[in-house]
């Protein structure tokens, strides 16, 4: 990896020779806990990114999605999110198997400011919080709870940078790969296979949709 870059960084003390130091405005604005402020953001959130890391040190970055406030407020150290039916891999819950460690990245569509949250993940199976979680009268397998044991709003630079939340900008995707076609290619199968994967795929997002519905008209 050397040869391919002139220099790689290996110490703090050469990355703080190439950049500034955050304000003591930036490095104090993480809290503890879940207070209103952070409350208010994820009830109003529909999208978290849920990272952990494997027995073997890698890291994963899974994404949990539902109507906004699906992740539950248990209290100001605990949050809830329940396991809903997809692919069946276990990729974050079997990391949480070796390591409990999580972060959390809280996205409200249309909004530029984000939410992070990092503390101790939990697979958790409880009939009173899966219960909670109900869809069609079908409550999750498993809940991951997650002790918080920092919380800070990240700024919208990054936002405001990506345009993320503005049509008119959005890139072309004539070129970019079908899921179907993705995991034809991954998985060396025929071509003539993509119609059908196509079609399974459709298949679960309907199933999606529908509970999306459900899970709304319960909200009302």
């Amino acid at each position: 990896m050397k040869a391919r870059f002139e220099e790689i960084i290996t110490t703090w003390g050469r990355l703080c020779e190439l950049n500034k130091l955050p304000s003591q405005k930036v490095s104090n604005n993480a809290i503890d806990h879940i207070d209103e402020i952070c409350r208010r953001f994820i009830a109003a959130s529909s999208f978290v990114l849920v990272a952990s890391r494997g027995p073997d040190g890698r890291l994963d970055l899974s994404p949990k999605g539902d109507p906004a406030g699906f992740v539950a407020v248990l209290d100001e150290k605990t949050l809830a999110i329940p396991d809903r039916l997809g692919n069946n891999r276990l990729d974050t819950f079997e990391n949480l198997l070796a390591h409990p460690e999580v972060g959390l990245f809280f996205i409200i569509a249309g909004h530029e400011d984000t939410l992070r949250v990092s503390g101790k993940g939990w697979i958790v199976r409880d009939s009173s919080l899966q219960s909670r979680f109900k869809v069609n009268g079908r409550a999750p397998n498993l809940v991951l709870v997650v002790s918080v044991e920092e919380a800070f709003m990240h700024c919208p630079n990054c936002m405001i940078r990506s345009s993320l939340w503005n049509y008119a900008l959005w890139p072309v995707r004539a070129d970019v790969a079908t899921f179907a076609e993705a995991k034809v290619a991954h998985r060396a199968l025929t071509k003539k296979r993509a119609p059908k994967m196509q079609a399974l795929i459709d298949d679960v997002a309907q199933a999606s949709g529908a509970n999306v519905t459900a899970l709304r008209s319960k909200k009302r």
